[in-house]
């Protein structure tokens, strides 16, 4: 049978493949990525995909497509079922497997889904994804193939290696932690009864509804019942994950947010120890404070751009035990196997805590203070917005600004820094301001404004309240 397919131009991102159910994104795109992104494996001269799912309402149909595709392909599809995207990267490190694809709409709404990969023990993205499109298209496949599956239940396997690196001895902390009805339910629930402690699961079951809120932790509405839970029980942490359970959020024992570069000073710190003088990796909307800090503790602090996939790629070339960002995505390949996993940053900061004589608040509170604008998001055209960079990178040179250009531009003043770079995922532009005054940071506002009016575009809203970390 000759097979040809053609996706929604929309559907295929920088670092996964994404869409809205049965519009943009369907099960006979699902047959193809797994027909395509078999025939890529095969070429490699692999034979084995692993394959998850996470708790989206269609994920299980679109996971069944998905492993129709690969079989076509002459694969074996090694089915793990329902689980953390986590989960599927463990499986396909450690069982050997030439290549892994989770589907997840991660902290997507609900009518959305998605499909991650990894080829290898490699982050799948960029011009890898566009393969699969022009490959469907053409019909670029291997011969149909019988291929096969098995299923195997890995999670007390992964549940244990998560549990495995808990240092944090016999302190019994309270801690509440908020699953929002994602993928990591099932897997949570027994991870708690392997830690020291008093724990504290809030909408533990899986639903891909998302009845008690969005399933994304960077945002402060969605910890609203996380910190009254907090509150309510005097605990010491509490923790949130995304949709899937690849990102992290944090709240201290005050119930005061910890975002992605705060905690990310705590965990490079704690590594450093271990790796004195190692790179520790953040992308480029991490606040001054986490580079400084990483620095004066020793290591070397490396600012690089923002994708889970490009801060995958960055640790392997330079061997960094710990990466990280802002959205809370945390990569430890201290100890670990180098991809973002939410549970185990849990782990290790939690054993932070434990070993901690004063609360979690306290080394919040010591930690340089700053003011911030939130991440300023505004529309701008796909084809233009990095046009828009090209321009203003080109008028700061002849300005003599001191300027970052490894994601975007990023300028550094006497009053803090401001950033403007393009979305690799949508139509827009990204923006932030960090000052150490509100004087500071007006100046800094300024600086940006005029250079979006210089390139024809409005100034972004900056209505939302400045947040001081």
């Amino acid at each position: 049978m000759t097979f040809k397919h053609d996706f929604d131009a929309t559907s295929l991102r920088e670092y996964d493949i994404r869409g809205i159910v049965g519009q943009t994104l369907t099960e006979a795109d699902a047959f193809a990525i797994g027909r395509c992104f078999g025939t890529i494996v095969a070429r490699n001269g692999g034979k084995t995909v692993a394959v998850g799912y996470d708790g989206r309402l269609s994920s299980p149909a679109m996971e069944a497509a998905l492993v129709r595709g690969l079989r076509a392909s002459g694969m074996e599809a090694v089915r793990i079922g329902r689980g953390p995207t986590p989960m599927l990267y463990y499986t396909a490190s450690t069982i050997g497997a030439d290549g892994g694809i989770m589907v997840t709409g991660s902290h997507n709404p609900p009518n959305y889904n998605g499909f991650k990969m990894m080829l290898g023990r490699k982050p799948f993205f960029g011009t890898q994804i566009r393969d699969i499109g022009r490959m469907a298209a053409e019909g670029d496949v291997v011969p149909e193939a019988a291929g096969s599956e098995r299923s195997i239940d890995i999670s007390d396997e992964y549940i244990a290696r998560v549990a495995a690196d808990w240092d944090g001895g016999d302190r019994q902390l309270k801690v509440v932690w908020d699953n929002g009805n994602g993928a990591a339910g099932d897997v949570l629930a027994k991870l708690v009864k392997l830690l020291p402690g008093h724990h504290t699961v809030l909408f533990g079951d899986i639903d891909g509804n998302f009845p008690a809120h969005h399933p994304d932790p960077t945002v402060p509405a969605n910890l609203v019942q996380l910190i009254a839970e907090v509150h309510a029980q005097g605990a010491d942490i509490g923790i949130a994950f995304d949709g899937d359970a690849d990102r992290i959020g944090l709240v201290d024992n005050t119930g005061t947010i910890l975002f992605g570069d705060q905690l990310m000073i705590l965990l490079g710190r704690d590594v450093l120890r271990t790796h004195p003088g190692a790179t520790i990796i953040a992308d480029v909307k991490a606040s001054q404070v986490l580079f400084d800090e990483i620095n004066r503790a020793g290591g070397k602090a490396l600012m690089w751009k923002t994708g889970h996939s490009l801060i995958k790629a960055k640790m392997a070339e330079t061997g960094s035990p710990l990466a990280g960002e802002m959205s809370g995505h945390i990569f430890f390949a201290d100890k670990w196997y180098g991809f973002d996993d939410a549970l185990y940053a849990a782990v290790r900061t939690l054993g932070i805590v434990a070993r901690m004589d004063t609360p979690l608040s306290v080394a919040r509170e010591a930690l340089p203070q700053v003011i911030n604008t939130p991440e300023l998001r505004f529309n701008c055209d796909d084809r233009r917005k990095f046009r828009v960079i090209e321009e203003v990178a080109a008028r700061l040179k002849v300005e003599g600004a001191q300027v970052s250009e490894t994601d975007g531009v990023r300028v550094l003043t006497a009053d803090g820094w401001w950033l403007l770079r393009a979305s690799n995922t949508q139509a827009v532009l990204v923006a932030r301001c960090e000052a150490s005054s509100e004087a500071g940071l007006d100046r800094l506002k300024a600086a940006l404004v005029k250079q979006l009016e210089a390139s024809g575009l409005e100034a972004p809203d900056f209505s939302g309240a400045n947040a001081g970390h």
